[in-house]
């Protein structure tokens, strides 16, 4: 069974299942369903718990010794399996046989990260979707951040105006366990009242987290107050200039087969198209508008200065193709360079 975590609580109360999978990047909202999992099986009389930690190293034989030898302390134990590439490689069939066999009072919950495509393929996996649960956890969108927000104010009793959730969401965007902290600290400071923008000012420390395809898709998108943010963000967080180029010159390689799939009626992607983006719809709908020609020959002069080939500041280089892209900025149509 698969489940996202709107459907966990009803699922729970529903009865516990044997074995649980639970992944994602998100370390809030993966931490809080995992208790949510402990604390079902608690109730249900699950009362020792024997935690692993898997890695390379790990002797799969312990697990299936501590699976199948009876507790000398309680009756229904919880085994926790804790994954963090989730890749069991020759314990795989180990793994898969707790959720397709499971073991006589023994809840097993396997809690790992985000599963690429292959990964959520693998036999182990699948056995869980199939015989057990598998809980993959989704981050939350920027867009959707202000509305979760409001509902976690509500779930600390908090009274959050609307404006003050969508203050806070450009504050802490993409770091939700930042996000849910400064919740509990504003609360606190507002003793009851209603919390507004001039509290969130006061209180909430930039505790942003991104990610360069944030970057490349709000410029793409033509967000440029949003893009220019996140590269700030990205600088203070020590990422290298060159991931950041390649983030954007992969979103420019995208927008330029999408533009030239419709310029030929065709729905077949280039030669090139593992090392382009999937532009989204708001970058798809400014396509026709934007410079790429002239945004290549930037990117190509922005390589050559970050490599030190070129004569320039790397990150002046990486903000004008930025603000280029997300249309605040205008290319010479000679040279590619901003004027």
């Amino acid at each position: 069974m698969r489940l996202n975590l709107e459907q966990l609580p009803a699922a729970l109360e529903r009865g516990l299942n044997a074995a649980y999978l639970i992944s994602g990047d998100e370390p809030l909202l993966v931490g809080e369903a995992v208790d949510a999992v402990r604390a079902a099986a608690r109730a249900a009389g699950y009362s020792e718990r024997t935690v692993f930690f898997i890695d390379r190293s790990f002797a799969w034989e312990d697990l299936h010794h501590a699976t199948q030898s009876l507790s000398l302390f309680a009756e229904r134990r919880i085994i926790e399996l804790r994954m963090p590439g989730g890749k069991p490689d020759k314990g795989a069939e180990i793994v898969a046989a707790l959720a397709t066999n499971p073991p006589p009072d023994v809840l097993t919950l396997v809690v790992t990260e985000k599963l690429d495509r292959k990964a959520s393929e693998a036999a182990w996996v699948q056995a869980f979707a199939q015989k057990g649960v598998w809980l993959s956890v989704w981050p939350v969108s920027a867009a959707a951040l202000p509305a979760w927000l409001t509902a976690r104010a509500k779930l600390l009793q908090l009274d959050l105006e609307p404006a003050a959730a969508q203050l806070i969401g450009t504050l802490v965007e993409g770091n939700l366990l930042a996000a849910h902290q400064e919740l509990q600290k504003l609360g606190l400071l507002a003793g009851g009242a209603r919390i507004g923008t001039q509290l969130v000012l006061q209180s909430v420390a930039d505790s942003a987290r991104y990610d360069v395809f944030q970057l490349a898709e709000a410029a793409a998108a033509g967000e440029a107050a949003r893009a220019l943010r996140v590269l700030l963000g990205l600088r203070s967080e020590g990422i290298d200039a060159t991931l950041i180029l390649w983030a954007l010159v992969r979103e420019i390689r995208g927008l330029w087969q999408a533009r030239e799939r419709k310029r030929l009626r065709s729905t077949q992607r280039g030669s090139a198209w593992n090392l382009a983006s999937t532009p989204s719809a708001r970058a798809l709908a400014r396509v026709e508008t934007i410079p790429l020609a002239q945004l290549l020959i930037e990117a190509s002069r922005t390589d050559r200065i970050i490599k030190g080939a070129a004569a320039g500041d790397a990150w002046t280089a990486v903000t004008r193709l930025t603000a280029v892209l997300a249309g605040a900025l205008q290319p010479d149509l000679v040279s590619g360079r901003v004027v």
